[in-house]
């Protein structure tokens, strides 16, 4: 019964890097890139890698503008992507709690 649980949870959030990313935009309306590189201490290439993936799944959609003359690229979450971290985390609470 364990494994049926644990196999629930998405693998695309799952991942260390992805469910950082992700549970950091859940908290917030919109995060720069710099600001999710410094907070997950993840390198340009490494955060654009899973930015990619996520936003492939229609998970998170990226902004680029420019602010200045300086490119700003802002990452969050859609709505698809609250459903699914959502879930994650009820998916989540169910199995600490035993269910």
């Amino acid at each position: 019964m364990e494994a049926t649980r644990v196999s629930r949870l998405n693998p695309l959030i799952h991942e260390r890097a992805r469910l950082g990313i992700v549970s950091a935009l859940a908290a917030r309306e919109a995060t720069s890139f710099a600001e999710l590189k410094a907070l997950l201490d993840m390198t340009d290439g490494n955060l654009s890698v899973h930015l990619r993936v996520l936003e492939e799944a229609g998970y998170l959609a990226v902004d680029k503008a420019f602010v200045g003359r300086k490119p700003r690229t802002t990452a969050r979450l859609t709505r698809k992507g609250r459903l699914a971290f959502g879930h994650y985390v009820e998916v989540l609470g169910e199995i600490v709690k035993g269910r």
